[in-house]
């Protein structure tokens, strides 16, 4: 198995966009760099900030694009055939309308769910086989208050909920980029009950 990963954290460039739902991927990144010291730089031939990451032994490529969310495929593909990274070595954190904001998931593969983000992905990298992690946001109840919702920024409450998600989500990352995929979930699902939505 190949030795070096990419983790890459979705969402938009900016400071008017820096607090908002949509860059709960970016979050993930920025505690990442705060723990370990990343050494992001911008690099225009990846279309985004570039760092590594080191963990027991195994080496990631961390990645902020600075392409925006919906052209986002375009940087991780550049990151993955510059450093030869497969498919199933890459992990996507972002902002996930079908969790309630504290739900953080673990999973391989699956639909877009409508996600600008990851529909960019599967058009680039021409496979749908990346690790997730779903950080979860809530729903603003209507298709039609969704981009409002997401570029804005959460309620205090609920911010709070999602910085603890990606708190529990960053601590079992060693064991995914281990090859401990299994553990890493179960440690992660099992944390805490999943938030009921408002309103349940």
């Amino acid at each position: 198995m190949p030795l070096r990963w990419l983790i890459a954290g979705l969402g938009n460039p900016g400071s008017q966009y820096a607090k908002t739902r949509h860059n709960a991927g970016f979050w993930l990144l920025d505690l990442l760099d705060r723990e370990s010291g990343l050494g992001l730089r911008s690099d225009r031939k990846f279309h985004g900030q570039v760092g590594r990451l080191r963990v027991d032994g195994i080496d990631a490529v961390c990645l902020r694009p600075e392409t925006f969310m919906n052209d986002s495929g375009r940087s991780v593909r550049a990151v993955c055939d510059y450093f030869d990274i497969p498919v199933g070595n890459i992990v996507v954190a972002y902002d996930d309308l079908d969790l309630p904001p504290g739900t953080v998931r673990l999973k391989l593969g699956g639909g877009h769910g409508g996600h600008n983000g990851l529909r960019s992905l599967f058009a680039h990298l021409g496979s749908p086989d990346f690790w997730r992690i779903r950080i979860g946001i809530g729903h603003p109840g209507t298709r039609e208050a969704v981009t409002p919702w997401v570029l804005s920024r959460a309620g205090a409450e609920d911010e709070k909920a999602i910085i603890e998600a990606i708190d529990r989500a960053v601590a079992v990352l060693p064991e995914l980029l281990q090859g401990r995929p299994e553990r890493a979930m179960q440690s992660l699902h099992s944390a805490c009950s999943e938030p009921k939505s408002k309103g349940e």
